[in-house]
Parts: structure tokens; C-alpha cells; sequence
């Protein structure tokens, strides 16, 4: 694998979930990391949601952007190692497949955008969101994972896909 390993966080509209991930990677990652976020149908915009979780934890969002997996499959785009799919295929959303040669896995987890209730019930859900993505990012980054075969990997990543919370 690459140094850092590069990980691309997908998700059909890369505004929310797919966001925190790419965030969380790179915010705990330590530089082992490098995280991108993409999606195949681009909301054009970050989640007002995702925006507001972040700044209430401190975390600068003015480079994010809601963007095409296009962008990553262009000529001088960075090689991918690890491609991690957030969405939540158990609610009927239908997960992108991106066609690079890395190891995948799926991380599901429930859309906390637009849930009923205003503000308040949407900024709850994306708290629980960014726990669970938390969690599963912190699980990634306590494997040896820049020693460990690809198979290897394969596993330990759909078993923290299995993590509570899993979509």
C-alpha cells in the first residue's frame, strides 16, 4: 500500500456520510491516512447538518465539497488504496461501486440527513452518524494496517462494517 494509505469515503451523494468520513480520517488519522470523499451523484453542496456537527466540533470545513468519484478517476487523480462505502443499502439506497483496484468494503450507515423533526432531530442524528463513523474510523486506524496482506484487510474492515449501528 501507498504511505499514507489513501482511502476514498463514497456515497451516492457525498454531503453528509461520506463527508464525516473523509474528516474523521483524516482529522484521527495522524498521517497514516489520507482521506477523499466522492459520490456518484453529487449533491453539489455539504449537508447544512454535516456543516453544523463539524463546527460544533471544531473542525474547519472550508475545503470540504460535495464532489464526482469522477475526480478520482481521472489522469493524475491519487491512487486509491482503500474504497469504503457509507451508505445504507438495509434502507434501500443503492451504494455506488467504483471501478479502481483497491480493497472495498461497505460501512452502512442510516442517512441522518432530512429526518423529520427540524434542526434539533437532524443535528441528533448526525451526532449518533459521526459516533458510529467515529468508532469504525478508530477500529481502522488500530489495525497494522499498512503490514497487513490485502485479505487481511478485507476482513478486519467488513467486520467493523458490522459494527453496531451497520445500515
Amino acid at each position: 500500500m501507498t504511505e499514507p494509505v489513501t482511502v476514498l469515503v463514497l456515497c451516492t451523494g457525498n454531503s453528509a456520510r461520506s463527508i464525516l468520513g473523509e474528516v474523521l480520517f483524516n482529522t484521527l488519522g495522524g498521517g497514516r491516512v489520507r482521506a477523499f470523499s466522492a459520490g456518484s451523484k453529487p449533491a453539489g453542496a455539504v449537508n447544512p447538518g454535516a456543516l453544523r456537527l463539524l463546527a460544533r466540533e471544531g473542525i474547519d470545513t472550508s475545503g470540504l465539497r460535495s464532489k464526482s468519484w469522477d475526480e478520482f478517476a481521472a489522469p493524475g487523480a491519487p491512487a486509491i488504496d482503500v474504497v469504503i462505502t457509507v451508505c445504507g443499502n438495509a434502507a434501500g439506497e443503492t451504494c455506488p461501486v467504483f471501478p479502481v483496484k483497491a480493497v472495498r468494503a461497505h460501512w452502512g450507515l442510516a442517512d441522518p440527513a432530512g429526518v423529520p423533526g427540524g434542526d434539533a432531530a437532524e443535528d441528533a442524528a448526525f451526532a449518533r452518524t459521526w459516533a458510529q463513523l467515529r468508532r469504525r474510523v478508530e477500529a481502522f486506524l488500530a489495525l497494522p494496517f499498512q503490514t497487513m496482506s490485502e485479505a487481511e484487510l478485507q476482513r478486519e474492515l467488513n467486520a467493523i462494517g458490522q459494527m453496531e449501528g451497520a445500515a
